[in-house]
């Protein structure tokens, strides 16, 4: 016997529609590429997105078909988010601080059809434009006179292109689970991975992400997501902030520290969300000012484990509360948010300390395990460590266009990552089963950079691995065996790798050996150049 409620699905342009209706006049600031602030609100923002889902109608778009967006977080991607989605097409945010070469390949397999670009990054889409040719258009997020030159051949602009159409868009109704949004993976054993978002899980992941255990986001909040638009959808923040009636201040590229304190104390921010790096850029000139933004209550830290002394910065120095959350793109992407438990708030620091620096606890909507090799299932002691496992609503069961499931035989996702579970529930990461380098948020490609760096004639054969360093937390450092005698500099091969590798992923160091550790298999031992670089400096 079913129920009998209504089967109203679960659509992203409810969302919209929610906070248009009932926070109407709650702020969306933006602080765009010139450096100007701009004020809209979600009424506003709503009444855009139905002028731009018009626009995208007469443009040809259709349900299904791929809008690709290169841009930062302002008011008008957020206006893309909810017109592209709401009229059944797919919003494909792309990670503008990809090389040209991975650009290209993610556009082309995403076969998308139109680009909108911010225009600060004018000339990357411009020197794009001949290898992508499925995109019919290319739309600079500007009014006309904002078209910056060297922009891409008949590049149309955004606000014209909403100009003269109508004001109101009814809405189609689909199935929920319709793509919605696309991301893809950094591509770390290979070609980039496309993950394909439904409305279904999109609106599932917001309503859990509302949480007073995840975010807790509420009405007198005011949150900015630091995170990009283009890393897994900002986190969820420009889905899950409208259902919370919750204003939303959009930085823009500004991410530097004097940047975020200035638009944080400005407009009284009480959440940020972001990677570690830009915490310590924020906290440095914090200490500068010897104080916090007003308002800032307290951020939420992914991408990276946040150090010890960084919790203690914001909580002991400047009353700001730091919560980790762990998740990936496959899972939307949060999976858990560290909040302590009632009997752990009155524990001294000092044992409160090795639980805040755990990655957290799954949220509602997610399960997680452990197991080992053989798949069997490892206990939640907090000192064994497995293959990290999860499953739920808003995690990926395959990859798009590819062959096969992404799932165990058993229906879990493997994340790649090694961690311990404790008995209370608490995940904390101790590895990375592939030798991925995590730098401010971003991941590198270790086998990437060595296929790169063995193109160079001097250059025999290469491995890549991670070493601390006090800003980035991690750096790659090159490790060569070179083509006969000639041993070029760091600064000869970063130039050589400058037209072919990201330039988050140029190697801050290099040494020269004699030989590589190989296993049976051929294969670099890794295990044993991080034993031999321990202790290695990058300010030597």
């Amino acid at each position: 016997m079913h129920g009998m409620m209504m089967t109203t699905p679960l659509l992203i342009t409810s969302l919209i529609q929610f906070a248009a209706k009932f926070h109407n006049d709650t702020e969306v600031v933006t602080c765009r590429v010139d450096g100007t602030l701009h004020r809209s609100t979600y009424g506003q923002i709503y009444e855009r997105s139905q002028r731009l889902a018009n626009a995208l109608i007469e443009l040809g778009v259709k349900p299904g078909d791929r809008v690709a967006t290169v841009a930062w977080n302002s008011d008008r991607h957020l206006e893309l988010y909810y017109a592209v989605s709401g009229i059944g097409a797919i919003c494909h945010t792309v990670n503008l601080r990809l090389a040209d070469a991975e650009m290209v390949y993610i556009l082309n397999h995403a076969e998308d059809r139109l680009v909108f670009f911010d225009t600060d990054m004018a000339e990357t889409v411009a020197r794009i434009q001949p290898h992508t040719p499925a995109v019919e258009s290319f739309i600079s997020l500007s009014d006309a006179a904002g078209i910056p030159a060297g922009s891409p051949a008949g590049a149309l602009d955004y606000e014209g292109l909403i100009a003269g159409v109508p004001d109101q868009y009814d809405w189609p109704v689909f199935d929920e689970n319709a793509a919605a949004s696309m991301c893809y993976t950094s591509g770390t054993t290979g070609n980039p991975k496309g993950v394909l978002y439904s409305h279904r899980a999109t609106v599932l992941h917001a309503m859990a992400s509302c949480f007073a255990s995840t975010l807790d986001l509420r009405t007198h909040d005011i949150v900015l997501p630091v995170v990009p638009m283009f890393h897994v959808n900002a986190w969820g923040i420009p889905y899950s902030s409208p259902i919370a009636g919750v204003p939303i201040v959009m930085p823009g590229p500004k991410l530097d520290g004097k940047s975020l304190f200035e638009l944080m104390d400005q407009e009284h921010v009480t959440m940020g969300l972001g990677v570690p790096t830009v915490w310590m850029g924020l906290l440095d000139h914090m200490d500068k000012m010897g104080r916090a933004p007003k308002g800032l209550a307290r951020v939420i830290v992914g991408g990276a484990a946040a150090s010890e002394s960084i919790i203690n910065r914001f909580e002991l120095k400047h009353g700001v509360t730091v919560h980790h959350a762990w998740g990936m793109t496959e899972m939307s992407p949060v999976g858990v948010v560290n909040t302590l438990k009632p009997k752990f708030l009155d524990l001294p620091r000092d044992q409160q300390m090795p639980i805040k620096v755990k990655q957290g606890r799954a949220i509602y909507g997610v399960d997680m395990c452990i197991v080992d090799d053989d798949g069997d299932e490892l206990p939640h002691d907090g000192i064994t460590s497995g293959r990290l496992l999860v499953k739920g609503p808003w995690i990926i069961s395959e990859y798009y266009k590819a062959d096969e499931s992404a799932l165990t035989s058993d229906g879990w996702f493997d994340t790649g990552d090694i961690a311990t579970l404790d008995a209370d529930g608490y995940m904390l990461i101790t590895d990375r089963a592939k030798d991925i380098i995590k730098s401010g948020g971003e991941w590198i490609s270790s086998v990437g950079l060595e296929n790169a760096a063995v193109g160079h004639p001097a250059i025999k054969q290469a491995a890549v691995i991670g070493v601390p360093h006090p800003k980035w937390l991690e750096r790659p450092l090159l490790v060569c065996v070179s083509e006969g005698d000639s041993r070029p500099s760091l600064s000869e091969v970063r130039e050589f790798l400058a037209e072919k590798v990201p330039k988050l992923w140029l190697p801050d160091a290099i040494e020269w050996v004699s030989s590589l550790p190989l296993g049976a298999t051929g294969k670099v031992l890794k295990a044993g150049l991080r034993a031999r670089f321990a202790d290695y400096s990058l300010n030597k």
